[in-house]
C-alpha cells in the first residue's frame, strides 16, 4: 500500500562499517512473506564475495556489493551473475567513479553513494551529484542508484543528475504518510528521466 517498487536492506558486518545489521535468514523470511517484491541486498561488507551463495539461496534479487571491498570487481560480479542474482557495484563518496563506470556495462545497478555509509539519517551530499552525471553521459541506459540523505528536499538534484534508482529511508519511515513521501520521490525522477 505504500508504493514502494523494491525493499532494499542494507547488509553491514561492523568492519566495512562499523555497524552490524542483518543476514540472509532476514531475506529468507522476508522473501516468504513477499514473494512478488524485489529484493536488492547493499552489501556493506569486507569481504563480499562470501556471501553471494548465502544471499541468493534467501532469495535476494539485485546483490551490490562496494567497489573498495573486492580485490577483484569482475570476478565478484561474474560470481554474481553465476548465484542467479544480478549484480549491483557502489561506490563510497571519496572513491572516484571512472572504476565504476568501467565496470558499468556488466552491471545491472551503478550505485552512488551521497553519505559515507554506515549510517543512517545523514545529510545528503550535493556533490557526488557529478558521480552521477558522468556515470549518466557515459552509460545512458544504466540504472543508477543513490543512496544516502534522500528525501523531498533532495530529490530533484538528484534526478537532474540521472539518477533513477532512489534509496531513501529515513524520509520514507519518519514520514506521517510514506506513500506521498515515496509519491512524490517518484515523480521527479519520472519528470527529469522523461526529458
Amino acid at each position: 500500500s505504500s508504493g514502494i517498487n523494491a525493499e532494499y536492506g542494507d547488509v553491514m558486518d561492523g568492519h566495512f562499517v562499523p555497524n552490524l545489521t542483518f543476514g540472509a535468514p532476514v531475506v529468507a523470511c522476508l522473501r516468504e512473506k513477499f514473494p512478488g517484491v524485489t529484493f536488492e541486498v547493499h552489501m556493506m561488507v569486507s569481504n563480499p564475495d562470501q556471501w553471494i551463495g548465502d544471499f541468493a539461496k534467501a532469495g535476494a534479487d539485485i546483490y551490490t556489493f562496494h567497489i573498495e571491498a573486492s580485490s577483484d570487481p569482475a570476478a565478484t560480479i561474474q560470481k554474481i551473475k553465476d548465484a542467479g542474482m544480478k549484480p549491483g557495484c557502489g561506490i563510497k563518496p571519496k572513491t572516484e567513479v571512472e572504476p565504476l563506470s568501467t565496470l558499468a556495462p556488466t552491471l545491472d545497478v551503478c550505485l552512488v553513494m551521497t553519505v559515507e555509509p554506515g549510517f543512517g539519517g545523514q545529510k545528503f551530499m550535493s556533490d557526488m551529484m557529478s558521480k552521477v552525471e558522468f556515470l549518466r553521459k557515459n552509460h545512458p541506459d544504466s540504472n543508477i542508484e543513490v543512496d544516502g540523505g534522500l528525501s523531498p528536499a533532495t530529490i530533484e538534484q538528484a534526478a537532474k543528475a540521472g539518477a533513477n534508482m532512489i534509496v531513501s529511508g529515513s524520509a520514507v519511515v519518519k514520514a506521517p504518510d510514506a506513500a506521498v513521501v515515496i509519491t512524490e520521490l517518484r515523480n521527479v525522477v519520472k519528470k527529469w528521466r522523461s526529458q
